[in-house]
């Protein structure tokens, strides 16, 4: 096992250096000239040089990673010691000259709590859902629950989004019933109810498009250990239903559940995009969109290193943890 742990851990460390090396290439081809685009629209050559200059954008491209991976990019006026130090400061906005971690960490609440919310309601809805389909394979509740698989794998996220904003906001607004808002977020430690109200539709639209996927992966792995002998015996000694099925096949089962719910609650955590925008919250996701979008180059590469991050921690940690339950 702990040989195991110490060859996984090796493949997490190479992971993350591929990713920033990746990340920051990009970066390259798409920014060629960061400088130009932080400018002002009148700045003369002199001074795009002199940006060029402070961020150290003139120097080699190799020079320019060394710098970012052990001090982050050497800005005039940063204090010397904050470049010093180790872990960086996963460089400097070009725009705020701010840390970038700084700027992270400000956002991250907010992903966070889209990120656990939707889980938790994809998770508990898609286990009851597919192990109750999987308890009468092809019987009327199996069918009905994938048909609604299908149709919601087949609704964008985006298109979800904005359904939800349009029926739940909009409308009832217009007659007068302000249930939910129409965006942005309110801390939990300010006001729980406010905080469940800004996030109940975007949890919703995350979840339930989730839900098509997993609802029919609980269910195929359910079914696929339903005949094992030991769940006949279970039956045999009189064991109900729902202990056999939500008990011996569901952890039997669980391998690919985890493994897959892992994967895509590391996605949301680098950053849900589409859904950020449209409910105005104001996370890595959104983060990542304006930062990409004025060639903040700096953020760009941390917001996929924390993506990368997220991924490979939470997998990382599934494996340990299915490769214990099989004895190996």
């Amino acid at each position: 096992m702990t040989r195991y742990i110490t060859k996984r851990l090796g493949r997490t460390l190479f992971t993350l250096f591929a990713v920033v090396l990746a990340t920051f290439g990009l970066s390259q081809v798409a920014y060629s000239d960061p400088a130009r685009m932080i400018a002002p629209e009148n700045a003369t050559e002199a001074t795009i040089e002199s940006i060029r200059a402070s961020l150290g954008l003139d120097q080699p491209w190799w020079v320019q990673l060394w710098r970012y991976l052990v001090h982050g990019p050497d800005i005039q006026g940063v204090p010397s010691g904050m470049l010093t130090n180790w872990p960086p400061s996963l460089g400097y906005s070009y725009h705020s000259q701010r840390p970038v971690s700084e700027l992270i960490l400000e956002k991250l609440p907010v992903t966070i709590d889209l990120a656990v919310g939707a889980f938790v309601i994809w998770m508990v809805l898609s286990v009851l859902l597919g192990v109750t389909a999987a308890r009468k394979p092809g019987g009327w509740f199996d069918r009905v629950t994938s048909g609604i698989s299908y149709v919601l794998l087949s609704i964008p996220t985006f298109l979800l989004g904005v359904l939800f904003l349009y029926f739940f906001y909009f409308q009832l607004s217009m007659n007068g019933f302000r249930i939910f808002p129409g965006g942005g977020y309110v801390p939990f430690n300010e006001s729980p109810s406010e905080w469940f109200r800004h996030l109940i539709l975007p949890w919703l639209t995350i979840a339930l498009v989730e839900i098509g996927v997993f609802q029919r992966v609980v269910r195929s792995s359910v079914l696929e250990v339903a005949g094992n002998d030991y769940i006949r015996t279970a039956r045999a000694k009189g064991l109900g239903p729902n202990r056999v099925y939500f008990g011996h096949a569901l952890s039997a089962a669980a391998n690919p559940i985890m493994t897959l719910g892992a994967i895509e609650f590391a996605a949301i955590l680098g950053g849900a995009i589409v859904t950020e925008q449209i409910f105005g919250l104001d996370g890595i996701g959104r983060l990542a969109v304006t930062s990409a979008q004025g060639g903040d180059a700096p953020v760009v590469i941390a917001v996929a290193l924390v993506g990368a991050v997220a991924f490979v921690l939470f997998t990382t940690i599934v494996d340990i943890i299915t490769h214990a339950r099989s004895g190996k």
